[in-house]
C-alpha cells in the first residue's frame, strides 16, 4: 500500500528528512543537558529511530528498516555531528527546525499507520502504532534525558493530538476505501498544520476538571 501512495525513492527520501529533523531535536536536547559527544549521538539516534523501531518490532517487520538501510542509521549521526559543532547556529533557526519537525510528525503518523495496517493490524491498532511511530522517539529521548516526556506535560503545545488526527484520517480513509496519494497527503498536511497552529497559538490539552477544589478536598481529608 505504501508503494501505491509514494514511489520507493520518494518514500525513502521523505523518511530520511523526517529522521534527520527528529535527530536534530534529540541532539539539541543532549547539548542543553551538557551530554558528551557519545550522549549527543545516542539521543539523536533514539529520537530519530525509536518510534519506527517500536512499530516494526510490534508488527513483526524484522529486522527493522533502521538496521537494514545504512542511510537510516547514518543520517542521525550526521545530524549529531552538525549539532555538536554548530549548535549555537542551529538553536538560532529553532523556528525552522520546528516546522520540519511538524512535517516529520505528519509524515510518520501516516506512514506508520499504513505500514501497521499492511501487516494485518486492525484499524484502531494501526492508528495507535501510527501515533507511536510519530512520537515514540521523542518519549524515549526525554526518558533518557531524565525529563518528564513532553508528550505528558500540560505546559507543552499539542504534539500527540496532531498525530492522532493524521492517523485517524488514514484509518477512516482505509475504512471507506478512499486511501490514495491525495487523501494520505491531506492527512499529512492536517497533522502538520495542526501542529504549527498549536506552536503559533500555544494550544494545549485540557487538564483535569476543577483541579483546585480537588486539591482542597485532599488537604482537608488529610487533616
Amino acid at each position: 500500500m505504501l508503494t501505491e501512495l509514494f514511489t520507493p525513492s520518494v518514500q525513502h527520501a521523505l523518511d530520511l528528512v523526517g529522521i534527520f529533523v527528529f535527530a536534530i531535536s534529540g541532539a539539541l536536547l543532549a547539548v542543553r543537558k551538557n551530554f558528551d559527544v557519545f550522549g549527543i549521538a545516542v539521543l539523536a539516534e533514539v529520537t530519530a529511530l525509536g518510534g519506527g523501531l517500536f512499530r516494526d518490532v510490534m508488527i513483526g517487520a524484522v529486522p527493522p528498516a533502521a538496521f537494514t538501510d545504512l542511510g537510516y542509521f547514518i543520517t542521525p549521526l550526521f545530524a549529531a555531528v552538525l549539532v555538536f559543532f554548530l549548535h549555537p547556529h542551529v538553536e538560532r533557526i529553532q523556528v525552522g527546525v520546528n516546522v520540519f519537525d511538524a512535517a516529520g510528525l505528519g509524515l510518520f503518523c501516516v506512514t506508520g499507520t499504513v505500514k501497521a495496517y499492511e501487516y494485518g493490524l486492525g484499524l484502531t491498532a494501526s492508528a495507535a502504532l501510527g501515533l507511536a511511530t510519530a512520537v515514540g522517539g521523542g518519549v524515549l529521548r526525554d526518558v533518557l534525558a531524565n525529563e518528564v516526556p513532553s508528550l505528558l506535560r500540560w505546559d507543552r503545545d499539542l504534539y500527540a493530538v496532531p498525530a492522532i488526527v493524521g492517523a485517524t484520517m488514514v484509518v477512516l480513509c482505509i475504512r471507506f476505501d478512499t486511501l490514495n496519494a491525495l487523501t494520505s497527503g491531506l492527512a499529512v498536511i492536517a497533522a502538520f498544520v495542526l501542529r504549527l497552529l498549536a506552536l503559533r497559538f500555544h494550544w494545549r490539552a485540557p487538564r483535569a476538571y476543577n483541579r483546585s477544589s480537588a486539591r482542597a478536598e485532599e488537604g482537608s481529608a488529610a487533616t
